[in-house]
């Protein structure tokens, strides 16, 4: 296939007003955007009439379950959903097996992602095996090349060593510190959230307390020992609490940022009432009046990014019924559609910040916008000159989903035979097609 690629007939979203516009993509890059390029002898031409064209997605939470639980997911299985799902680039977390603890299993997680039709940017963990005694060689992963450090699956439970996390990492440029912000003291048997429903049911609740105690201190321990340039993030917010701690300490002037999945801004715990075990999450699924909020703070810049927490498992597993089965829902391919359909359609969400809070601002959350790595340029505007990662999408087309024919190994997901608005037909990184048509290229 030629590298040369003239995408025409669509619109241009970015960061700029939408506009119509030609793309033309040569040896990886955006070489020209006009209302009509001159078409080069033997270029690719892909008709975008009707559609949309925008920088890729940048998905910074995917558990891609490689190395460890490759029954239920792989990089490359992973990878092709998010392709599908017009995602350019991934951050996978640190709780595979073995854990992302050290430098050898970070270099081994480094060569593995080579095979993804995605950039994938591999997290490290904060705790040696996640277990909150002792912190991992921090320094000798930033020097191999680990930037977002968390123990995502655990939250960092001793304030000591999140103390000791924050006062090493501040000596660094570029590093993110993301907590999973649950106590695990309040909610280590709990499957859903505790309220109604959870009484209803009969179960054991997580209380949304939880949330609010870790974000909490950790914004205490991030002013009094944190240097500026540190980032804390929060990954998966669940509650309006959590949301108000978070927009209380960014107007002191505390380097903090959110991130949501789709399923906290559309989803409530009475879809356990279903029995259907795809509906079990952590952080869970909470009530109206959170997601409802949660909304606004995404509206309002609040929540920068959103993020799917991508997280598969076997279908024997999520099958065990709702004490027993793992938490956790596919998200990488279907995130896209759920946001336009449950945001952008309904009016909470305009085309153009749809872009920013899945491609703009995730990507420099973890810094991935920075040309200076060869995986950067993700999030930049579809302009002459940047990296040729790209969605095109057709904003209006309407398509059910069916969990049996996604691109994971695993089918949990809560979107099942649901119809949604929105559908990716190309997907591009650094110009090499990843999606075409709808399906991914290998």
């Amino acid at each position: 296939m030629s590298n040369t690629f003239a995408l025409l007939g669509g619109e241009v979203v970015d960061s700029q007003a939408q506009r119509r516009g030609d793309v033309l993509i040569t040896d990886g890059t955006i070489s020209e955007v006009s209302d009509s390029v001159s078409v080069p002898e033997g270029a690719h031409v892909i008709d975008a009439t009707d559609m949309l064209i925008s920088p890729g997605f940048v998905d910074i939470q995917v558990h891609f379950r490689e190395p460890g639980r490759e029954e239920a997911e792989d990089i490359e299985t992973g990878s092709r959903a998010a392709a599908v799902g017009g995602v350019t680039a991934v951050q996978t977390m640190a709780n595979t097996y073995p854990r992302i603890d050290s430098v050898e299993a970070f270099r081994d997680m480094s060569a593995r992602s080579q095979k993804a039709l995605c950039d994938v940017y591999a997290s490290a963990a904060i705790t040696k095996n996640l277990e909150s005694k002792e912190l991992a060689p921090l320094a000798d992963l930033y020097a191999a090349g680990a930037r977002t450090f968390t123990d995502d699956g655990e939250c960092v439970a001793s304030a000591r060593l999140m103390r000791e996390a924050i006062e090493t990492l501040s000596a660094y440029d570029d590093v993110v510190l993301a907590q999973h912000c649950e106590d695990h003291s309040l909610v280590h048997d709990g499957v859903m959230d505790e309220g109604p429903v959870s009484e209803e049911l009969g179960v054991k609740g997580r209380h949304r307390v939880a949330e609010e105690i870790i974000i909490a201190r950790d914004i205490a321990l991030m002013k009094a020992f944190a240097d500026p340039k540190l980032r804390y993030h929060v990954l998966h917010l669940s509650t309006v609490e959590g949301l108000d701690l978070i927009r209380q300490a960014q107007t002191q002037g505390v380097n903090v940022s959110t991130e949501i999945a789709p399923q906290h801004l559309v989803l409530t715990s009475q879809e356990l009432l279903s029995g259907n075990t795809s509906f079990k999450m952590n952080p869970p699924l909470r009530t109206a009046r959170d997601v409802e909020m949660l909304r606004a703070g995404l509206a309002d810049g609040t929540i920068a990014a959103i993020a799917t927490d991508h997280a598969p498992h076997p279908a024997d597993k999520k099958a065990l019924g709702i004490t027993d089965a793992p938490p956790g829902m596919l998200g990488v391919e279907t995130a896209f559609s759920v946001c336009m359909t449950y945001l952008v359609e309904t009016g909470v969400l305009t085309l153009e910040d749809l872009v920013r809070v899945m491609s703009l601002n995730p990507a420099r959350i973890i810094n991935a916008h920075k040309l200076e790595s060869s995986r950067g340029g993700h999030g930049l505007d579809i302009a002459p000159g940047n990296p040729a990662n790209i969605t095109v999408f057709n904003s209006k087309e309407e398509w059910i989903v069916d969990a049996q024919h996604l691109q994971s190994k695993s089918i949990n997901s809560p979107w099942d035979g649901q119809k949604l608005t929105g559908k990716v037909h190309y997907t591009f990184v650094r110009g090499k097609m990843t999606c075409e048509k709808g399906s991914p290229t290998q």
